[in-house]
């Protein structure tokens, strides 16, 4: 079987859960980063970075939209504000096989607030509501919507049920919050994830006061005993950065979180099943690299993973064998 598939997926849309989530992040979550999360986690469910619908409808379709068959299950989120473009993209997911479609509310980015993406459209509730049942409407899968509890100055609780409840009307069930505000002049995408202060009293609120929703909590979680604790409140949890610079959390994601009887897979494990993947990567004109530099924080929190990181993402330049230093960087990982 060919490891690149956009065929059904594995897992049946009645059985998606988001009880877990890797959050999609640009320039991290991209294929070769999906395809080795998934070795540590087979429930966890994972996003594609975000797409904008331009780069779908006028750019290259196929490299955005490819993934593994492994992957599933996966959502692919969206950067728009056009309803038809939406749909028009939505249904591109949905005919290369993905679980769900999300549109991001969240992006604080300059560059996204200049095309009416991200963030800034917590100001326009009606138009997110329209976007919301013009993708429903073309799909029959899941559409989903991830979002911040306010903007600079729409950030009161009002504003919030607001929001939420004129998407809801559109039909959107599972809301996505990040529990900070987003600030949108004056602060760095990477200031507003850590300068607004995180309110998950504000989250579990809205949990309160919208039962009928799946609401699934985002923002500053870094352990899976801090998962636990929120799953009291949330349907969901959705770890961003955390699941990125220390991966390995994911191998007890499906006995902590989805009660499943096997014991995970070690650190060594999980990078050598990535051979077969290079290898066909190295065969497509690739390289090395493309795929380790999203494997860095495997040996996060023992000795050896400086020369592991040194290994993974110096050394790769100056050998002839990859695939050797891929061993040669596993070994480190042994008894791990």
């Amino acid at each position: 079987m060919p490891l690149e598939s956009a065929s059904k997926p594995a897992t049946t849309r009645s059985s998606l859960s988001r009880r877990f989530s890797v959050a999609p992040m640009m320039d991290w979550t991209d294929r070769h980063c999906r395809f080795f999360l998934r070795q540590l986690s087979r429930h966890a469910l994972l996003y594609t970075e975000m797409v904008t619908t331009g780069a779908l409808i006028h750019g290259d379709r196929e490299r955005f939209l490819r993934y593994s068959e492994c992957e599933h299950p996966i959502a692919l989120q969206l950067g728009g504000s056009n309803p038809q473009d939406l749909a028009t993209c939505a249904k591109m997911a949905e005919e290369h096989g993905y679980d769900e479609v999300n549109l991001n509310v969240g992006c604080p980015s300059d560059r996204v607030q200049n095309n009416m993406i991200g963030a800034c459209l917590m100001g326009h509730p009606a138009l997110v509501a329209d976007c919301v049942k013009a993708m429903q409407d073309a799909v029959n899968i899941p559409v989903t919507v991830k979002h911040r509890i306010g903007i600079n100055g729409r950030d009161s609780y009002a504003e919030l049920c607001d929001f939420v409840g004129q998407v809801r009307d559109a039909g959107c069930r599972s809301f996505t919050v990040h529990a900070r505000i987003a600030i949108l002049e004056g602060l760095s995408p990477k200031e507003n994830r850590e300068i607004p202060p995180l309110r998950y009293d504000v989250a579990a609120q809205l949990k309160q006061d919208f039962p009928d929703l799946e609401i699934i909590l985002n923002g500053g979680i870094k352990t899976l005993e801090e998962c636990e604790q929120h799953l009291q409140t949330f349907d969901g949890v959705m770890l961003g950065r955390e699941a990125y610079h220390n991966p390995y959390l994911l191998a007890q994601v499906d006995s902590r979180l989805f009660g499943a009887a096997d014991a995970g897979i070690t650190r060594m494990d999980a990078l050598l099943a990535l051979k077969p993947y290079v290898e066909q990567h190295l065969r497509e004109g690739g390289t090395l690299h493309h795929v380790s530099r999203h494997v860095l924080g495997l040996a996060q929190g023992f000795p050896g993973a400086r020369r592991f990181r040194q290994l993974l993402s110096v050394d790769i330049h100056k050998v002839q064998d990859p695939l050797a230093l891929l061993d040669q960087a596993a070994e480190l990982l042994r008894g791990h």
